[in-house]
């Protein structure tokens, strides 16, 4: 087939795409419909597993999983626009990895709005100024970031479902050449993650530490003599290009964020459960605890201690595991727990990011 004949059969799936997307969302406006009489959650991130591991299923190929992915994270995210706009609150500003931890998971066609502290996102979904909201819990590097657990134990909000984004640093900047560049901006944890790169490619220049990656990008774009260490939307959205992509020392570097609102999954088959106890402040108390999850053979994900900020020296401890609170193995180890505790509050079950 000669291109011109390629492109005419194009054309034609193209039609049938558009057509078969229409009647796709037709049919998501009457399930949203259905939603508003029964006052059903319009984000349903079980409902979403179960299409994305059946597009895996199906999948022939070339376009790898991922492609499809993210095609169809656009499609839905669309579709449950149709049914009800969506408003996302996430840790702002425009750029950072939040926001694209929130574009990850809701999709471009949802309302995304940047707030300036972690306990704002909790409020702002709190008082139904957002749908839901987006949280970093813990990096692969750095570990947990404190402020998020703390909110748990203030809020009634549960977790709704988790995402995982990986940590990529790009060097944008307005200057004609790396020589020309004498200012750096960086946050402090990228520049950190960075040094390697930087020591090989810009080992003189001045660094100053800035708030955010989006802070960065922000004062390079007035700053032709700077470069900043940003995401790729930052770069995008300051209007910075991209000169070095992929600065950071560890390919394998990724922040877990949690989606928090007020709906409750059910179960989607592959499930995280997340909660957080306290013990008597006895020897052996925290040890005969955990036994409950041995008991029942269920696998813990991560475990974080706080101190409760009521008493010193008394901590409660965060815990995510493997499994649906619906399910009768996760039922018996958390009755179990809680004979062995002072307290045990489920933040939710929600599907296991991949």
């Amino acid at each position: 087939m000669s291109i011109q004949e390629l492109r005419r059969e194009i054309d034609d799936i193209d039609s049938q795409m558009l057509a078969l997307l229409s009647r796709r969302a037709a049919l998501a406006q009457e399930i949203g419909h259905s939603k508003s009489r029964t006052a059903t959650q319009f984000f349903t991130p079980e409902r979403e597993r179960q299409i994305f591991e059946r597009l895996r299923e199906k999948n022939p190929g070339p376009l790898p999983h991922e492609s499809v992915q993210a095609i169809f994270r656009e499609i839905i995210s669309a579709s449950r626009a149709l049914e009800q706009p969506l408003k996302i609150a996430y840790l702002g500003p425009a750029g950072t990895f939040s926001h694209r931890a929130a574009l990850s998971k809701f999709g471009t066609s949802s309302e995304l709005g940047p707030v300036d502290t972690i306990p704002d996102v909790f409020a702002e979904v709190e008082r139904k100024g957002a749908h839901y909201g987006i949280v970093p819990v813990e990096n692969s590097t750095e570990g947990v970031v404190p402020y998020t657990l703390d909110m748990f134990a203030q809020t009634s909000l549960k977790v709704c479902a988790e995402v995982f984004v990986p940590v990529y640093h790009h060097l944008a900047t307005r200057a004609e050449t790396l020589r020309d560049v004498k200012r750096l901006y960086a946050h402090p944890q990228s520049l950190a993650q960075s040094r390697a790169w930087l020591r090989e490619n810009l080992p003189k220049v001045e660094v100053v530490e800035v708030t955010s990656n989006s802070k960065s990008a922000q004062m390079a774009a007035v700053d032709s003599e700077s470069a900043a260490i940003c995401t790729d939307i930052a770069a995008e959205i300051y209007n910075v290009p991209l000169v070095a992509e992929h600065i950071e020392d560890s390919p394998h570097n990724r922040t877990r964020f949690l989606v928090i609102g007020e709906n409750e999954p059910q179960p989607s088959g592959k499930d995280k459960t997340s909660i957080f106890f306290s013990v008597r402040h006895k020897a052996g108390a925290l040890l005969r605890a955990m036994g409950a999850f041995d008991a029942y053979d269920i696998n813990l994900t991560m475990i974080e201690s706080r101190p409760t900020k009521q008493m010193p020296w008394e901590y409660v401890f965060f815990i995510d595991f493997q499994g649906h609170i619906k399910e009768e193995p996760v039922a018996h180890a958390l009755n179990l727990l809680r004979e062995q505790s002072l307290f045990v509050t489920v933040l939710g079950s929600y599907p296991e990011a991949e």
